[in-house]
């Protein structure tokens, strides 16, 4: 594999001179859009060619049913897993669909030999995200059986193919019910075929503050389920100051904690798919940052004439902006970034990698994902 990044006064055209690779394959693999401007700082994948002796993992990601088709397509042949967001439930037990119907990605998944699997979160009847439902549910056995029994059943009428528990914000006192019921639905699941995904917040000790962790318990989680996602993303966020979505100095915190609890071969590591846009001064509790897509990035720092400046302790691409006379900073996802955190994978030998979500198109990204790794 080959990633370079720009020089000032380079072009696509004289790029290819210097490393002898077809203006069309320096296209393809980074999509550019014509006329093929460059910003000074970018990063692009010249080749994807990978050793022969690479890791074998599994690879999946995160799709809403209204997820345009031609970016699925685009993404489907790099992904083992395809995660249908989301299915909700009642504390009666009740499975509730997503408000979209999601026929369209569990055929398309399949049509690209990945398999769809069922995404199944504490959202009611109203689409509202609600921990209450958490409570409800775990503490009740009536309502364990029927909405086990009721997702068995969906997983056989649809054809999707496992299913991922996405809770958050876990109350502590819920700790030890929630993870009685994942390994609950693992049983039943596992009976069935297929097998079941529980995601984590991402932890760095097993007494981290913060409703977002209290609740999860690695260990317990890491053994009811068949394999975990580490959530290894949002440190930078809406409402955050500037920084890295997932500083990889942070993301290996979590790995090397979650290996104090989780064997590697039960743990995907969850990559991002998107960036920041904040415009500044930040003013905390007041200043909301756009999220963007990482080719989206690019182009704005084409648009802005801006450089793009890479930060070696986050392993994370940036760069800021003026427009409108408003003060921008922007961070996000390149090539470089998603090279620091493959390593990460094959350091530690990880069974695999989870990405939210599949719905901005990312093909650098993925090429370089192919190039690094076999995948299932």
């Amino acid at each position: 594999m080959l990633i370079y990044a720009v020089q000032p006064g380079d072009t696509v055209g004289s790029i290819a001179r210097e490393f002898q690779i077809p203006i069309s394959t320096i296209i393809y693999n980074n999509q550019l859009s014509y006329p093929f401007r460059l910003a000074v700082g970018q990063a692009l994948l010249l080749s994807a060619e990978g050793e022969a002796e690479r890791p074998v993992i599994e690879t999946g990601g995160y799709a809403y049913p209204y997820a345009r088709e031609e970016v699925l397509r685009q993404t489907l042949p790099y992904m083992t897993a395809l995660n249908i967001f989301s299915y909700g439930f009642t504390t009666e037990g009740e499975l509730i669909p997503p408000r979209q119907d999601d026929s369209r990605l569990i055929a398309l998944a399949l049509d690209y030999g990945a398999r769809p699997v069922m995404t199944l979160t504490p959202i009611d009847a109203s689409g509202t995200f609600n921990n209450n439902l958490i409570t409800g549910l775990v503490h009740n056995p009536a309502s364990v059986s029927r909405l086990i029994g009721e997702i068995v059943q969906k997983l056989a009428q649809s054809g999707m193919q496992g299913v991922d528990v996405d809770f958050e914000y876990i109350l502590p006192s819920d700790r030890v019910a929630f993870a009685d019921f994942v390994r609950e639905l693992r049983i039943a699941v596992n009976a069935v075929g297929y097998r079941v995904s529980v995601a984590l917040a991402p932890k760095t000790s097993d007494n981290q503050p913060g409703l977002l962790y209290e609740g999860k318990d690695y260990a317990l989680l890491g053994a009811a389920a068949d394999f975990v996602l580490l959530m290894t993303y949002e440190w930078g966020y809406t409402y955050s100051v500037p920084m890295a979505v997932a500083p990889v100095n942070k993301v290996r915190q979590v790995v090397e904690y979650a290996l104090t609890r989780i064997p590697a071969e039960k743990i995907h590591l969850g990559l991002p798919n998107y960036g920041y846009d904040w415009p500044l001064p930040h003013v905390p509790g007041t200043t909301k940052a756009t999220s963007i897509g990482n080719l989206q990035a690019v182009q704005i720092a084409i648009d802005n004439n801006a450089e793009i400046r890479y930060d070696e302790t986050a392993q994370s691409p940036w760069f800021s902006y003026t427009r409108d006379g408003e003060q921008h900073e922007v961070w996000f996802e390149d090539v470089r970034s998603y090279r620091a955190k493959f390593a990460l994978i094959s350091e530690y030998g990880l069974a695999g990698l989870g990405v939210w979500q599949l719905m901005r198109p990312n093909l650098p990204g993925w090429l370089l994902m192919a190039g690094t790794f076999w995948i299932r």
